[in-house]
């Protein structure tokens, strides 16, 4: 639980577990007798040090090379290794880039652990009519950006292949026929490694960009499934190595409205470190 806040909040795997770690330390130094509630007391330490990281780490990212994504969380097609919900989705996560940290603290305490607004203010060192327009207004910011509409995960499934199928045989019209007219891809690659420095809008132009990426490369490129972040997802590997993870997210009419691909190195290092255990 306290590994699944760190990250929602920081989109890090290792810097989640660092934080974990930490508050693990802090809670050993305690004075036992004087915590009546160990559950919250911990939550309290996680999220004020996710907040310390979130603010160092969102000045970074005002520099980062190209869209940030979240580092993906990678299990096998159907395991829960954490509990995945939709809260936890590369779409979701894109979205919370959105709020300034503390709302982005305050949103999640209320909305994915249901924290009291008490519970909030304490951890932000304001009062509770404060966290109380915080999660207001990070509510309203994510309410202005479109809203996911989940279909069922065999549907996911399906439509990820479809989508395969048609990048492979590169059809531009194959492509563009599964995608919402208003897609939009991100392609995270932090300027280590080809990648689109800006999102592509429109499925014309995104279909017209996979279609000119498959012709430069030309190289043969291997498919596996998994879950990414809870979702239906797929590794590429080109050369044994892995080089591309791509997450997807559906509308109304199963037409895919947003495509995240994570490419920076050092976001799949441990997904190839993973995938050898």
């Amino acid at each position: 639980m306290l590994f699944s806040l760190a990250y929602r909040m920081l989109g890090t795997r290792a810097d989640a577990e660092d934080i974990v770690q930490e508050a693990w330390l802090r809670w050993q130094a305690a004075a036992k007798e004087e915590i009546r509630l160990p559950r919250s007391f911990m939550t309290t330490v996680v999220a004020r040090l996710s907040l310390d990281a979130l603010k160092a780490a969102h000045r970074k990212r005002e520099s980062y090379t190209g869209p940030w994504l979240p580092e993906p969380l990678i299990d096998p097609p159907g395991t829960r290794a954490i509990e995945m919900a939709e809260l936890l989705s590369m779409a979701f996560l894109h979205m919370l880039e959105s709020l300034s940290p503390a709302e982005r603290v305050a949103f999640l305490m209320r909305e994915a652990f249901e924290a009291e607004y008490g519970e909030i203010a304490e951890v932000l060192e304001t009062s509770e009519e404060n966290s109380r327009q915080l999660v207001a207004r990070a509510r309203k910011h994510m309410a202005n950006h479109p809203r996911r509409f989940r279909v069922d995960r065999e549907r996911h499934q399906q439509l990820l292949k479809q989508f395969l199928r048609a990048c492979e045989s590169g059809d531009a019209s194959q492509i563009t026929s599964l995608l919402a007219e208003d897609a939009v891809l991100y392609a995270d690659g932090g300027g280590k490694t080809l990648s689109a420095l800006n999102p592509i809008y429109s499925a014309d132009h995104i279909a017209r960009f996979i279609v000119g990426v498959g012709r430069k490369n030309g190289v043969d490129v291997g498919v596996q499934f998994a879950d990414v972040n809870g979702e239906p997802g797929v590794i590429l590997t080109e050369a044994g190595g892995i080089r591309t993870v791509i997450a997807i997210e559906a509308g109304v009419d199963d037409r895919i409205t947003r495509l995240f691909f994570v490419r920076n190195p050092e976001k799949i290092a441990g997904i190839e470190q993973l995938s050898r255990l």
